[in-house]
């Protein structure tokens, strides 16, 4: 079945940037969205969070928060596209401007992602092009990098290969073992997640024939490159 074509107008300059987070897990990424919309340190009105997942601790956060939230078991559907197909139609039933994919792990198919091309954000946790896919940390550590980190990426048909919006680098330390570099990285995630969001609500980044305009410059493949940063600016 195929989906139906959607229009995404920008969001007004001054209106709460609206959006649906997807998650799979224990939302920490959700939470940074949510303690930075609560601050207002982001223009945004979080309208609702989908879970693939039930019984998940985000679905908790989101509840705690007053957010709307939906659990949409994909074990409960025959195939990937089917699932898609009822995904899709959840999301624009609140017409977001943005979706923005917090720890969801579901590969989702080409046909559902060129529905929200610049309008979906993944993040991911090590220093793309470099270890798509999961257990990234630890292959970090097997290759002896020196740094790691994560991106903040648009979303295309290319598993975690869409256009990269901000890297934040952490070092890899001779102690380090899978665990504690993720947590360092995931401090690097609870804020750069939101300031990716915060420049999107601003319409001060845009993704236009594959390429990544921040403040009407071009970015590097790499995106905007952070390091040691720790909050928002």
């Amino acid at each position: 079945m195929s989906l139906p074509e959607v229009e995404h107008p920008a969001p007004q300059r001054n209106a709460p940037l609206r959006m649906v987070v997807l998650i799979s897990g224990s939302g920490s990424n959700l939470q940074a969205l949510i303690d930075a919309q609560t601050k207002g340190l982001i223009n945004t009105h979080i309208v609702a969070v989908i879970s693939n997942r039930p019984d998940v601790k985000g679905l908790q956060r989101a509840d705690h928060a007053s957010i709307e939230n939906h659990c949409l078991n994909h074990r409960d559907f025959e195939d990937r596209q089917s699932f898609d197909q009822a995904l899709h139609q959840k999301i624009q039933h609140y017409q977001p401007d943005l979706v923005v994919l917090a720890g969801f792990m579901r590969i989702l198919t080409a046909e559902f992602t060129r529905q929200y091309v610049g309008k979906m954000i993944n993040i991911h946790p090590s220093l793309l092009p470099k270890y798509q896919g999961l257990n990234t940390h630890q292959r970090a550590i097997d290759d002896g990098q020196s740094q790691h980190g994560c991106s903040i990426h648009f979303v295309t048909e290319e598993l975690d290969g869409g256009p990269v919006i901000a890297q934040a680098q952490v070092p890899v330390l001779k102690e380090d073992d899978a665990q504690a570099l993720a947590q360092r990285v995931q401090q690097q995630e609870h804020w750069l997640f939101p300031q990716c969001v915060k420049w999107f609500g601003e319409r001060r980044i845009a993704l236009k024939t594959g390429k990544i305009y921040l403040d009407e410059e071009i970015l590097p493949k790499s995106g905007k490159q952070f390091s040691g940063m720790t909050s928002l600016s």
